[in-house]
């Protein structure tokens, strides 16, 4: 074997198995979405007392990853709003644009996002701006007179 065939052969085999190792991890985090079940607990937010019909609050809870060493990165909000008297409906507080907070305008009953200029109307559907879809909802349940949201670990992304 001549030497220039040899060299040839060895960088072909040394780059195919340089671009194995630098796939292994592009492939194992496209795949492993799909593999991990995410952690969903139900967290209380308030009495049902607590909150007015028509009203819209940002609550706060712990995230589902509870994790102990997190502290305060594991509290995380929603949006509530009292529809009637036993119905509730949670939003994530990230725009579905960029992930940007957005914030609850009262007097104009819109959510807006300051970053792109994204706006929701009070039910989370899209006003105008650049989001794509409507705010992400959570679950919302009453137990024993507490409201509870069910959580997802943030970003909320498909409900």
């Amino acid at each position: 074997m001549k030497r220039r065939d040899f060299l040839t052969r060895l960088s072909i085999m040394l780059s195919c198995f340089v671009g194995f190792l630098i796939a292994i991890p592009v492939i194992g985090s496209l795949i492993a979405p799909f593999l991990v079940e995410k952690p969903r607990k139900w967290r209380d937010v308030g009495s049902v007392e607590k909150f007015n019909v028509g009203d819209t609050v940002l609550v706060t809870f712990k995230d589902a990853e509870d994790l102990a060493w997190a502290g305060t990165t594991a509290e995380t909000a929603a949006w509530l709003r009292r529809e009637s008297q036993n119905e509730f409906i949670a939003f994530s507080i990230n725009c579905t644009h960029l992930g940007c907070p957005v914030r609850w305008e009262s007097d104009a009953e819109l959510f807006m996002c300051p970053c792109h200029g994204g706006v929701y109307y009070k039910d989370g559907t899209v006003w105008g701006g650049p989001p794509p879809k409507q705010l992400q909802r959570y679950p919302v349940r009453i137990n024993k007179r507490k409201v509870e949201i069910k959580t997802s670990p943030v970003p909320v992304t498909n409900i």
